[in-house]
Formats: structure tokens, sequence, C-alpha cells
């Protein structure tokens, strides 16, 4: 018997069509995210999770109620599980931040936005802090935002900080499944759930 956890990121919402930084932004998913959402909990319903816990904003949280209606579980809300906050660049598009700012935007790190380092860890804390109070066999769906998924797996698998590049981004509605081993997490699927297709999201660059 092994602990699972699936880290789903939120489905879609206008933000991500229009290329938008959305950070702790709380934009709401769009009908397409709806029907992702729908679609992704058909799926994972099938794994039998045990918990289920939210980012407390509304994209991810509402990505999460459709599987929480399928298993009977509830959702529980946990702040530290929200997306990287992107200060002055939220709202914006990345043609707009590369024109404002071209230096920062080569780096990735918004002014008054948090670091890369600091998500990481607070997100891998949260985690964690949840997966710690699961059963030897129990199944934990953290429904979280893209940036925060890959920099909290990315310090939750101890991978050293200039290694976390190599954890590709999430499509909507996508997740990642990690199994606890004797030693450590370990990732098992990466960006699972749909066919491949170009990424979106506040934690791709370019």
């Amino acid at each position: 018997m092994t602990r699972r956890i699936v880290c789903l990121r939120h489905g879609q919402t206008r933000w991500n069509v229009e290329h938008r930084f959305q950070g702790h932004t709380d934009i709401p998913l769009d009908e397409v995210g709806v029907a992702q959402a729908a679609r992704a909990a058909s799926l994972l319903a099938a794994l039998k999770p045990t918990m289920i816990v939210s980012s407390d904003l509304q994209r991810a949280h509402q990505t999460a109620l459709p599987l929480a209606r399928l298993t009977g579980l509830t959702v529980t809300v946990d702040k530290e599980l929200r997306e990287r906050g992107g200060g002055d660049w939220e709202g914006l598009t990345r043609e707009e931040i590369r024109a404002g700012w071209p230096a920062e935007f080569r780096s990735w790190e918004a002014p008054n936005g948090e670091s890369v380092t600091d998500v990481a860890h607070r997100v891998n804390a949260a985690v964690r802090r949840w997966a710690a109070s699961l059963a030897e066999d129990g199944l934990l769906v953290v429904a979280s935002h893209g940036a925060a998924i890959r920099l909290g797996i990315a310090a939750l698998l101890n991978l050293p900080e200039p290694l976390w590049p190599i954890l590709g981004g999430l499509g909507n509605c996508s997740w990642s499944v990690l199994e606890e081993s004797s030693r450590g997490w370990r990732l098992t699927e990466h960006n699972a759930g749909t066919l491949p297709t170009p990424v979106s999201s506040d934690d791709i660059q370019a």
C-alpha cells in the first residue's frame, strides 16, 4: 500500500485564452474550463480519491467541485496552494510584459511578485502537510495552478533549484501523479489527462 498525490491544474479561463498573467487575481472558469473540469472529474473519480484540497482561488475550487460531487468528498480550501503572485504583471499579456519590463521578462521575475523559491517552498509545505494525514493507501487530489504545481513538485522531489526548469508546465485540467516510496516522493505521471497540446500558463515565459 502506498500514498499518492494527484496535482490537478484548474480548467481554462478567459485570461488563459488571452495569455494574461493571472497570479492571485480571482478569475473564474469559462465555459470550456467548466467542461474540462467535468471531464477530469469523471476520469479521476475512478482512482477513488480519499481527500480533495483546493487553492482558495475560484478557478481551482470550481475545478475541484465536480470531483467532490462524484466521490461524495468535500473540498478543503488552503490559500497556501494559490498561484504565484504576479505583482505588477497581473492582468497583462506577455506582449505587454515584454514591452514594459524587458529585463524582468527575461528572468520571468515580476516586480512586486513572488519569487519561484518562495512559491516552491509554500506549495511544497502545504502538500506535505495534507499528505501526512492520508491513510497508508490514501489518495490526495490537490487542485491548484500551473506555476504553483510545477514549483511545488520540484521542491517535493528535492530537486536542486537550477534543475526546476526541467519540469514542463501543465495544460488546463491536466494533472501530475506522485507516489510515496521508501526514498521519498517520486513522480509517476506529468501533464497527463489529454493529448499533448501547447500549454498556456503563468509559468511559461515563452
